[in-house]
């Protein structure tokens, strides 16, 4: 049975009603009052109010321009990972067509989304990873349009290298707006940028909520609410590699979320000394000590099962494995966003351009959903063709079912093929 060494004093808070009526205000006034009412919720939140929201076309271009020169080589290497990955998760997605009865022929078809705004939070931190993220998959999907869209940050615009991630990306437009407003701006359209089909990306809380409550009228990716990290340890496990990446992740704010499930009492006792050592090192401590005290856990399992299990109920967006055999919770493992075998592999590699994408399930949606992923931009159409000899084997079968469903409408439009098919013999 799972022993607490550590345990969180409270859940996660679910979405704040205030949230939720702030968001929805946000989100009719930008409807209703377009580019005023985005520029007023700027220099409310932002102090941002520039002659205008659009990147121009030539400073998304020159944007390496401001950046070091191997920063730049940096970013180009991330985007090529991923987007290799990405073509190469494209290639698994084959179109069919089969023809199930004489004369009936069905299939499938992998069509791009038209246009997708690519959201990236940058106004606490310049998050060059996420300009990547949501830019290099869509492109690779094959997507016609991408809207790059960030927060001002210290009040002077996009980050350079944030604003060059979308460049290299294949952003073709660029938005300088944060928050809900900004997510407002991409859905109905601002100055000379017409309205995106699809949403992507994460972000704070009025952001995820934007998200939810614009569903609908676009699409999204997902709903990635505070970030989590998972680490499974056993006794051949480092504490200090443990603690390190426990901490890593718990800066990103407050209300990030740590776990380790230790099957060695010794590791997860020394692994909880060394993660207050590491909060004290950190100029981000203070963010990640109220992270690790609200929502952090050490929970001490018997066996690899029984942690397997815990790892599976939380369903955790990250979940490092660092372990002798780490490729034994690869075959068993189901619920995770994404999974780091060996303590080789840090979220951080997954999260700054290894290849995988950190847009990523919290909050347990990864019992139901993975992250985003060159699939997600792909809609799967379906066709059919019928010719006269096909209506002959199915029309009867079509007939026969809307009439069970009282839908006389709908056997008509069968029968009149049917009777068409027989009158022309």
């Amino acid at each position: 049975m799972a022993t607490y060494l550590k345990s969180a004093p409270r859940e996660p808070e679910a979405v704040d009603p205030e949230v939720v009526k702030i968001v929805s205000d946000i989100l009719l006034d930008v409807e209703r009052g377009g580019e005023a009412a985005v520029r007023k919720y700027s220099e409310r939140f932002d102090n941002w109010a520039p002659e205008r929201f659009t990147v121009p076309a030539a400073d998304l271009e020159r944007a390496g321009e401001k950046i070091d020169p191997q920063l730049r080589e940096h970013i180009e290497l991330a985007a090529e990972q991923i987007r290799s990955f990405a073509r190469t998760q494209r290639q698994t997605m084959t179109e069919v067509e089969v023809e199930t009865l004489p004369g009936i022929r069905i299939g499938q078809r992998h069509v791009p989304v038209n246009s997708v705004g690519a959201y990236a939070p940058g106004g606490r931190y310049p998050l060059v990873a996420s300009s990547l993220m949501t830019t290099v998959v869509p492109k690779a999907a094959g997507v016609k349009r991408i809207v790059a869209c960030a927060p001002p940050l210290d009040g002077d615009g996009i980050a350079p290298a944030m604003l060059y991630a979308m460049h290299v990306g294949g952003a073709d437009q660029a938005l300088c707006i944060g928050g809900a407003h900004g997510l407002a701006a991409l859905a109905f359209g601002i100055e000379d940028i017409a309205p995106v089909d699809m949403i992507v990306g994460a972000g704070n809380v009025f952001v995820a909520e934007a998200k939810r409550q614009l569903f609908g009228k676009v699409g999204i990716d997902l709903l990635a609410g505070p970030t989590e990290i998972l680490v499974i340890a056993d006794e051949t496990a480092d504490p200090a590699l443990v603690a390190s990446d426990i901490v890593g992740q718990l800066e990103h704010g407050v209300t990030s979320v740590g776990w380790v499930i230790c099957t060695s009492r010794r590791v997860a006792e020394e692994a909880l000394g060394l993660i207050d050592e590491r909060i004290h090192s950190l100029p981000t401590g203070k963010v990640a000590r109220e992270a690790w005290e609200s929502h952090g856990e050490m929970i001490l399992c018997e066996s690899d099962e029984e942690a397997a299990e815990v790892a599976d109920r939380l369903a955790a967006e990250h979940v490092e494995v660092h372990t002798a055999e780490p490729r034994w919770y690869l075959e068993r493992l189901t619920n995770y966003g994404s999974l780091f075998l060996g303590d080789e592999s840090p979220v951080p590699y997954g999260d700054k351009g290894i290849g995988t994408n950190h847009v990523l399930p919290t909050a347990g949606a990864a019992r139901y959903t993975g992250g985003l992923w060159v699939g997600k931009f792909l809609k799967t159409l379906t066709y059919q063709e019928v010719t006269g000899s096909g209506t002959e084997q199915i029309a009867p079968t079509i007939v026969a079912i809307a009439e069970a469903e009282r839908l006389p409408g709908h056997a008509r439009s069968a029968q009149d093929r049917l009777d068409r098919v027989r009158d022309a013999v």
